[in-house]
């Protein structure tokens, strides 16, 4: 892993755990300089555990010490959520015994101490002064909203954050102007859109907190046309949820148990209410299980819909920033875009827990210490999410000799673009592998699996044979951005893969009269269009724009294929299998690539190719 030279200017340190998506950031003088979540160094998905690892590599990447930080921000404010426990225990009592006294402890234990928790976890990194140590606690929402606004291209904006829960609030409305952010409105807990979405996520029969990428995939699989789904979508807003004008929403309690016990949900309570039996996980979908899917799909975009509306009408703003959990339901943020209500949006790419490290620190610098915005010189600040670790050649050859494979070295980087686009053109898998790690949850082209989009196989290969996931999991096309229009109905840059657009319709090809009334497997292996791996079964793409100014060589890639094919365009998925997070290091990506049927990987200017490996 290359580390940089020591730099100057004003340095904070933000840090997010003890939830889920453990990571850290650095801060110098009011530029990101590295950030990476806990997950990619421990192999440990969504590990809450404190980032030791993350810490240390952004201490190191930039050269600097514990004591030479200005400060050390927390993402949120532990105290506030212990006031929400109790008082949210004392409201319901007696319901939720059980879950006090199994939750108090750990509370008292943990969440209690955190600032002992903070220190110690950095003595593991070294040796530092605590008496100088200066730890900020900014509220959770305002974590999010920070990590929206502030990288941002926009100097003044409307700010939305929806997610499951900080401390009290579920969602806010923010104005964000320069180095200034106000808060205009909050959406307090127990109810919660983000909750709300991840009750159907258990009841579907994925987990919480991890499968609800899963629901928005198998949503599509709905049939818009049905009865039963019409009938979802009715008993779903006059059971459930009441939602108001402004966006605001109120969740019937007596179907659901996060607040005081152990679950989700009253199980028993929604069988009987949508008629079906909850989903057993690993089992097979059929089309109730996807038309009420389509259903709370349906209900959460036009939440997020209004909560837009209110947004523009509270602040009067052109532009909307968008953070939080439920920021990335890349369907929601595509139907708000295309609804007008601004002129653009922007969506933190790490728009979860883990955004809340960037948000935390940008607040210190910016609120706290009172500095201003420095200009943005490309699309924004985030330097296309490429904040992670780098490896040099010698530490890439280090993990070559170490497992004696067999690679092909390119002196040449064009020659290697070559031949990696004649590779997929044959229909053959890519494990690429290039520069610093992606920060959030996408692989953005440096940790990406790479297939042909006009390969009617691909979507099943790559799920069934390297991915070793759902079927019915749509892949993402990574277009590049001058492009994009000759592909997707999108009028707007999506570098970061967090918007959904339609395709267009003459790359459609024509599905038949039953296609809605199809199984999920009918429309699946149904050949949509002439980019049929990228394209979802309702005709839309989660679309990553891939441009020069921030990846030049996954843009080289794919302007390679182009002049090969005609087709400036791939799939793009993340370096992992199923349950595991992205690679991080050479050696995470090669042993990924030997356990899959992965046929080439591409680590920096090396080629290994599968059927060469002994």
């Amino acid at each position: 892993m290359i580390v940089t030279n020591q730099v100057s200017g004003k340095k904070i340190l933000g840090i997010a755990a003890f939830y889920h998506d453990s990571a850290a950031a650095i801060f110098i003088d009011g530029v990101i300089a590295a950030a990476a979540q806990e997950e990619r160094f421990t192999r440990e998905k969504h590990t809450a555990d404190f980032p030791v690892q993350a810490i240390r590599f952004c201490l190191e990447h930039t050269g600097t010490s514990i004591d030479e930080l200005d400060a050390v921000v927390f993402y949120d404010k532990p105290l506030l959520k212990f006031e929400r426990l109790l008082e949210t225990y004392y409201a319901f009592a007696p319901r939720g015994l059980r879950q006090f006294l199994v939750s108090i402890p750990v509370w008292l234990r943990e969440k209690m101490f955190i600032k002992k928790m903070i220190r110690d976890g950095l003595s593991e990194i070294e040796n530092y002064d605590k008496k100088k140590l200066r730890l900020l606690f900014p509220e959770h929402h305002m974590s999010h909203a920070a990590s929206a606004f502030f990288p941002s291209p926009f100097r003044e904006a409307a700010i939305l954050t929806i997610d499951g829960v900080g401390e009290w609030a579920t969602a806010s409305i923010a104005h964000g102007k320069e180095n200034s952010i106000k808060k205009m409105m909050e959406l307090r807990f127990p109810h919660s859109v983000g909750l709300l979405y991840s009750a159907f996520t258990y009841f579907l029969g994925f987990r919480v907190n991890s499968g609800e990428y899963k629901l928005m995939g198998l949503a599509p699989y709905g049939d818009p046309e049905s009865g039963e789904t019409h009938s979802f979508i009715q008993k779903i807003k006059s059971e459930i949820v009441d939602i108001r004008n402004d966006g605001s929403i109120r969740l019937n309690q007596d179907y659901f148990n996060y607040a005081t016990g152990l679950t989700m949900i009253h199980q028993s309570r929604w069988e009987t209410l949508f008629g079906i039996p909850k989903q057993k996980p690993e089992s097979d979908y059929n089309q109730h299980h996807c038309n009420l899917a389509y259903a709370i799909q349906k209900v959460t975009e036009e939440i997020v819909e209004k909560m837009g509306a209110e947004a523009k009408r509270l602040t009067g703003a052109k532009y909307l920033c968008l953070a939080g959990g439920v920021a990335l339901n890349c369907v929601a943020n595509g139907k708000l875009l295309r609804s007008g209500l601004f002129d653009d949006i922007w969506i933190q790419p790490a728009a979860g827990d883990a955004g809340g490290a960037i948000g935390g620190a940008l607040l210190a610098h910016h609120i706290y210490f009172d500095q201003e915005r420095k200009p943005v010189n490309s699309q924004d600040a985030m330097n296309g999410a490429y904040l992670g670790p780098y490896y040099s050649e010698k530490e890439i050859l280090q993990t070559l000799n170490k497992y004696k494979a067999t690679y092909i070295h390119f002196d040449n980087f064009q020659e290697l673009c070559d031949k990696t686009a004649g590779l997929i053109d044959e229909g053959k898998v890519i494990g690429w592998f290039r520069g610093k790690m992606e920060f959030g949850p996408r692989a953005l082209g440096n940790r990406s699996i790479l297939g042909d989009a006009r390969n009617s196989e691909m979507q099943k290969k790559l799920n069934l044979k390297i991915k070793y996931r759902e079927s019915f999991r749509p892949f993402a096309p990574a277009v590049l951005a001058e492009d994009s229009t000759e592909y997707f109905d999108l009028n707007s840059p999506s570098p970061y893969m967090l918007l959904v657009a339609d395709v267009k319709q003459e790359r459609r090809h024509a599905v038949p009269e039953d296609y809605h009334q199809k199984e999920l497997s009918g429309k699946l292996y149904h050949l949509r269009s002439d980019i049929p791996a990228v394209t979802h079964v309702d005709f839309s793409a989660r679309v990553q724009t891939v441009h020069k100014e921030t990846n030049p060589d996954f843009w080289a890639l794919l302007q390679t294929f182009k002049l090969k094919t005609g087709f400036g365009i791939l799939i793009n998925t993340s370096f992992n299998v199923r349950g595991e997070p992205i690679v991080c290091s050479p050696d995470d990506a090669y042993r990924c690539f030997m356990n899959t049927e992965m046929d080439c990987l591409v680590l920096e200017n090396y080629m290994l190719l599968k059927s060469a490996q002994k």
